[in-house]
């Protein structure tokens, strides 16, 4: 079985997808977040330990800011999600055909429970506790 027609490297580079070229795109990019939030944490976690250091101090502020928060939890919620997706997108390969519906079903999923836990970051922000 061969191909019937040639694409050139740079016509495979080309944007053709929509939304779930965008999934995919956005799927590393928070699981890069995810990567470099993680060993900030642990390197910040070794220099307050080893040298009690206002680098870490500094680091750990940042992290404690609501808006930092914010962002976070949109890496990991989205990627979470995304990931269950793919990985029952995988399971059941008959129901590729449903890619789309099964990408608005998470973000029917992601809306609601991002937007309560940007409400929850805010209102605690807001009260100051």
């Amino acid at each position: 079985m061969t191909l019937k027609r040639k694409v050139g490297f740079f016509d495979g580079l080309v944007y053709k997808g929509g939304s779930p070229m965008w999934s995919w795109m956005l799927h590393r990019i928070t699981g890069l977040g995810i990567l470099v939030f993680v060993s900030l944490h642990v390197i910040a976690s070794f220099f307050m330990q080893q040298l009690g250091s206002d680098f870490a101090t500094t680091l750990n502020i940042i992290y404690e800011h609501w808006a930092f928060q914010i962002f976070i939890t949109f890496f990991v919620i989205f990627h979470a999600l995304n990931g269950l997706r793919i990985a029952a997108l995988d399971l059941w390969p008959q129901f590729l055909k449903y890619q789309r519906e099964a990408l608005w079903l998470q973000w029917l999923i992601f809306a609601p429970v991002y937007g309560l836990t940007v409400f929850i970051l805010v209102q605690h922000a807001l009260v100051g506790s």
